[in-house]
């Protein structure tokens, strides 16, 4: 089990998409994706991975995990380890 902390940006767009009903659909599809990436950063439908440029721009490895597939604009949830069953959440944003 890995504990999640979220950077500042990323917990204002988790609160976003709950706050929003438009979003509703998206919101669970996000929550579902981080309740595996606390169980399972490596569960199947997460397809996660390491996400080349920004590691480059962070300097330090970035990850990312997908909320939602096969659609426009789909939700991913980047985020880094950060300690021993630890995980930063750095951004859940729609793929560009």
């Amino acid at each position: 089990m890995f504990e999640l902390k979220y950077s500042d940006e990323a917990n204002k767009q988790y609160f976003s998409l709950e706050d929003n009903p438009s979003k509703r659909g998206v919101f669970k599809q996000v929550k579902k994706a981080l309740e595996y990436l606390e169980v399972n950063p490596r569960h199947k439908s997460l397809n996660t991975h390491k996400h080349h440029q920004m590691s480059i721009q962070y300097g330090f490895e970035v990850f990312e995990a997908y909320a939602q597939n096969d659609t426009p604009g789909a939700y991913r949830i980047f985020f880094r380890y950060s300690g021993k069953n630890k995980i930063t959440v750095l951004t859940i944003t729609p793929h560009p």
